[in-house]
């Protein structure tokens, strides 16, 4: 391969072996670059970055001249990114159509190198960067100054290598290539952060040598398998949480997956000696209504703490309430209703959901609106995200665009927070009837839309003809842009057939079902009956004004079916249908999934079914 202080390839010009161990290598470029929009949005990068001449100076944050996006760049832990240019001929020969963006500078790199990269660096690794010696160099440096530099007299700068890098979607936009973030850590080409030890100053042309390796074992490649693709091994999330050179950021989701499995053996002990050998059972919380506030002439906020702390004390990811989740209320008259989290603490011990008054109400929102009162005792249970994988969409997205009618801003509300937080780029098309006196939490939704915000918000007042246009928001879209719906059936439905017809995939639409009243709402029809294979054939009947869920809640236990959403979204009710004919609603099933399943918070049999739950 040839001596790295005699061998310095153009940027990006050659392949190497990226296994070769490291000892030294050369700095190719050295790159800074202001925030500023990414093209076709309103978000601001730092991933621009500009070739540097002469020496730059480095600081305990970075490299002078350079910014970042605070929310998930810069800070100590990632000080200066440095990614390996012979990766640069991999992706061209991979995306063809994208060759001309694979270029140094590309990933928003600092430092650019041809040998140093993540199968030869490891955690914890710390480099000295110096000025070359002159008798060692041939050829001279790339500048040809061999001259005495005093910047330098104080010693080589050090770094320590600190984190992998989590690509985000702005790695798509920049190359124009869908999900092409993912790839990256697939293929462990996603360049690395290094924490800056002892300032001073660097250039192109000076030498990177090894100084120290603390843990030779741990590779940038080596932590990407663990943080990524086998996630569950309890030993290597064990040993890398305690790896004090590793990043808050990664070394806190080691550190969280080690908490959530000694809770699992925890609970698997206690099964284990005979406390948990019962069917489990749905868990209720008590909770206190503290604030009740009216929004508009039909929509009531309410506020509910938690009577005793969260019974969890290992706290980690599956704890958290995340945006976009929804909450099971059992009221004092018996009702068990879902409903949207408007905002939320971490845990879910303060919540806070927005009911509207049901023109049909069935007694939950009816209940809530006339009869609640603060002070109130009800029972909350089974706090849902949105699915997994609607959310790892998501963050591929560029731009996000939500259509929203009335009461349905509730399920996108603390999203749209989150996103301006994490400066997402996101539009909200928001419809009402009756101009201000009917936008409820208008406060928030103002918030949302101040000076600088990536996010946009358009309220359509329909009493003022002023409509939503689904057609002409459709036809602008942004390139990778996700949309998001949740309002009356005849907005979803128009938007579903839009997106149809302008090639729009299904896997690109969040779709909330309109529900003010919890499950069930508007869904009677014929009676039917259910045969459940399962549990001795029993015969569930189930009548024209209730759902097959409550049928088999009533007929073979609350603990029988779990649910959650109570609007066929999440899928959580799911049945296996042996045989009989389904009238198939909500989205939580994909087409092929209907032929053998069925929801049973919304759909309905024809007849007599024979389902397995």
């Amino acid at each position: 391969m040839g001596d790295p202080l005699s061998d310095k390839p153009p940027a990006g010009s050659l392949k190497v072996d990226l296994h070769a161990p490291f000892t030294s290598d050369v700095i190719l470029e050295v790159r800074t670059g202001s925030m500023k929009p990414m093209p076709g949005l309103t978000v601001l990068s730092g991933i621009d970055k500009a070739l540097r001449e002469g020496p730059v100076r480095v600081t305990e944050l970075g490299l002078e001249g350079d910014e970042h996006d605070p929310t998930f760049h810069g800070g100590r832990d990632k000080a200066i990114h440095g990614y390996c240019s012979s990766h640069y001929a991999a992706w061209r020969e991979e995306f063809p159509e994208a060759s001309g963006t694979f270029q140094p500078g590309g990933f928003g790199e600092n430092l650019v190198t041809a040998r140093l990269n993540e199968r030869n660096l490891c955690i914890g690794d710390i480099v000295a960067i110096s000025r070359p010696s002159p008798a060692a160099l041939s050829p001279p440096p790339a500048d040809g100054d061999t001259t005495h530099h005093a910047e330098y007299d104080d010693g080589p700068v050090l770094l320590q290598v600190s984190l992998p890098r989590q690509p985000c979607f702005k790695l798509n936009h920049r190359f124009r290539l869908k999900n092409f973030a993912p790839l990256t850590w697939k293929t462990s080409r996603t360049g690395w952060y290094f924490r800056v030890l002892r300032p001073g100053f660097i250039r192109a042309g000076d030498v990177i040598r090894l100084v120290e390796r603390p843990h030779p074992r741990w590779t940038i490649e080596r932590v990407q398998e663990y943080l990524h693709r086998n996630t569950a091994d309890a030993a290597a999330n064990e040993e890398l949480a305690a790896i004090p050179e590793l990043g808050a950021e990664c070394a806190d989701i080691f550190g969280a997956r080690v908490a959530r499995q000694k809770a699992r053996e925890r609970r698997l002990q206690r099964e284990t000696e005979g406390e948990g050998k019962k069917k489990k059972k749905e868990i209720w919380r008590e909770y206190r209504i503290v604030e009740k506030t009216r929004e508009t002439p039909r929509v009531v906020s309410f506020t509910l703490e938690a009577v005793l702390p969260h019974p969890c004390a290992d706290g980690g990811e599956e704890d958290q309430v995340h945006p976009g989740s929804h909450a099971k209320l059992r009221l004092p008259n018996g009702l068990v209703r879902a409903y949207s989290i408007v905002s939320s603490d971490r845990n879910g011990s303060r919540l806070q959901l927005g009911v509207s008054l049901a023109e049909d109400s069935r007694g939950g929102s009816a209940y809530l609106h006339h009869t609640s009162q603060v002070g109130d005792v009800v029972h909350v249970s089974a706090i849902t995200p949105p699915p997994e994988a609607s959310r790892a969409r998501a963050k591929a997205a560029s731009h996000h665009v939500f259509l929203v009618g009335g009461i349905g801003i509730t399920a996108f509300l603390a999203l749209l927070e989150r996103y301006r937080d994490i400066h997402f780029s996101a539009a909200v098309h928001y419809a009402v009837r009756a101009g201000g006196s009917h936008v409820p939490f208008r406060d928030r939704l103002d918030a949302l839309a101040t000076a600088g915000s990536s996010v946009a918000v358009t309220v359509y007042d329909s009493s003022a003809g002023n409509r939503l246009s689904v057609p002409a928001i459709l036809a602008s879209l942004p390139w990778n842009a996700r949309l998001y719906v949740c309002g009356p059936p005849r907005l979803t439905d128009e938007v579903l057939r839009e997106a149809q017809a302008r090639g729009i995939p299904p896997q690109d639409i969040h779709v909330e079902a309109f529900s003010a009243d919890g499950a069930g709402m508007g869904l009677a029809r014929d009676p039917f009956e259910a045969v459940v294979a399962n549990r001795g054939g029993r015969i569930v009947r189930v009548g024209s004004d209730e759902t097959l869920l409550e049928a088999l809640r009533r007929e073979l236990g609350p603990d029988e079916v779990g649910w959650s959403c109570g609007a066929g979204n999440c899928g959580t009710c799911r049945v296996a249908v042996k045989e009989g004919r389904v009238e198939h609603r909500g989205r939580g099933l994909g087409e092929e999934e209907k032929a053998g399943a069925m929801l049973t918070c919304v759909s309905r049999g024809v007849g007599r079914l024979t389902i397995e739950i």
